[in-house]
């Protein structure tokens, strides 16, 4: 008897996801579509710091460590950090402006440090660019303490400033503000101080193959791996999907995002799709927008060097950024106004991501980084980032998710597993008790 109920129950699940599905997904998308995208992921346990308005009362920054702030309209924030002499120290700061906020393509911001005689040691400026749509952008500092650099050496209290970019244009609402602090111990024996002159600079073609199912994360923090291959999503207007690549020493990164047709609609949307790499301390590398027409559109990064740790002397940033090993981000927007014209999706997305060439010993370290393990690709749960590894069979929500029928037809639905259960309980309850009086 208790085979007949359990047999009920699975057909009834099943029964209950088809007639989701068979409703189209009118009612789920559009429940999605109104809502705001996605709240930007924090990273956890991080601690609240008051940017100050001088620099001889800036709370102190410790590399390892993430915080949060707050970065106002107008006026510059300070921060700390009490650097050794031989320490190489990055700073990001991404900003997160709230979904609705008004930005324009120049309004953005930027992040500098300077010296113990406040004397710039570093400077970069990030800004929303051709989406003109509100979205987390970072910015990064260093106190570059490599052989062949002469600013900006020796210990002592170094200063951090942060500040709006052409805030005119934007909103005057204040962004929430994520700071990670991070360095990168010396090298055992100097070696060459310029960046390699020739690398493959040729577009490979695009990675082909079966499509793997997997969410994107909201945040640097909660980021979903993924390796070489190609690799399905789903994207709201407004909404930024965060990515992590491991990419080892000697190896090269190519990566392209595609946007699908839209049912309905007619039109143009500059600047829809928005593309950007950001290296393992956060530091923005490269970006590429794409236009959206309706049609499948897609934007693709421009050829990058391989990871090499003499890349930090070159002159362009897409050279120096590609400056260790470790998890690489890929992020993609799609600009709130494409729902404009043609409506509030979801839109699927296809991430074809290439990592070309054997791994290359790395430099010989006189110490760990801090935090300790990160430009360490073998922690980076390698097996998660391949098609059909891990993390492919626990976030997706396709064929390559597992789990019954009924799961991923209500997962198609969009129906959490959640909901699923509740469903579960109630349809066994109802027969179970049916069962008992039939008894």
């Amino acid at each position: 008897m208790r085979t007949v109920v359990r047999g009920a129950v699975r057909w009834a699940v099943v029964a209950v996801a088809l007639c989701l599905v068979a409703a189209g997904p009118g009612d789920s998308v559009a429940a999605a579509g109104s809502a705001d995208p996605d709240p930007y992921a924090f990273t956890d346990g991080t601690r609240q710091v008051a940017g100050a308005t001088t620099a001889a009362h800036a709370e102190r920054l410790d590399p390892g460590r993430t915080y949060r702030s707050s970065l106002p309209s107008n006026g510059k924030l300070y921060f700390r950090l009490h650097l050794d002499a031989t320490s190489t120290v990055y700073v990001s700061a991404t900003a997160v402006p709230g979904a609705g906020t008004t930005v324009a393509a120049t309004d953005g911001l930027q992040l500098s440090v300077k010296d113990p005689h406040g004397n710039p040691c570093s400077f970069h400026a990030a800004s929303f660019g051709a989406s003109r749509s509100p979205r987390p952008i970072a910015a990064w500092g260093v106190r570059d303490a490599s052989p062949g650099h002469v600013l900006c050496q020796g210990a002592g209290t170094y200063s951090v400033h942060v500040e709006r970019v052409d805030a005119t244009g934007s909103s005057a609402d204040t962004w929430p503000l994520e700071l990670a602090v991070a360095s990168e111990p010396p090298l055992t024996e100097t070696g060459a101080t310029s960046a390699p002159q020739s690398w493959n600079s040729a577009s490979p073609a695009p990675v082909t193959g079966q499509a793997v199912d997997r969410a994107g994360g909201a945040g640097f923090a909660a980021a979903s791996a993924v390796g070489q291959g190609v690799w399905r999503d789903r994207i709201r207007p407004g909404q930024t999907l965060f990515y992590r690549v491991p990419v080892d020493w000697g190896q090269q990164l190519n990566a392209t995002a595609e946007l699908d047709g839209s049912s309905g609609g007619s039109g143009y949307t500059e600047g829809a799709v928005t593309l950007s790499l950001y290296n393992p301390v956060r530091g923005e590398v490269e970006e590429a927008y794409a236009g959206y027409a309706g049609r499948q559109t897609s934007a693709a990064l421009a050829p990058l060097p391989p990871v090499d740790y003499t890349n930090r002397y070159g002159f362009a940033d897409q050279v120096k950024g590609m400056r260790f090993a470790g998890s690489y981000y890929l992020v993609v927007h799609l600009a709130a106004q494409t729902a404009d014209v043609f409506g509030q999706g979801p839109y699927g997305l296809t991430l074809r991501v290439r990592v070309s060439g054997a791994a290359q010993p790395g430099p010989a370290y006189a110490g760990r980084p801090d935090p300790r393990k990160l430009f360490d690709v073998t922690v980076q749960t390698p097996d998660a980032a391949r098609p059909g590894g891990p993390a492919g069979a626990a976030g997706a929500a396709g064929p390559a998710g597992g789990g019954s029928t009924a799961l991923r037809v209500l997962a198609a639905g969009g129906i959490g597993a959640g909901t699923v259960l509740l469903i579960a309980l109630g349809v066994w309850t109802v027969l179970a008790r049916r069962r008992a009086g039939a008894l």
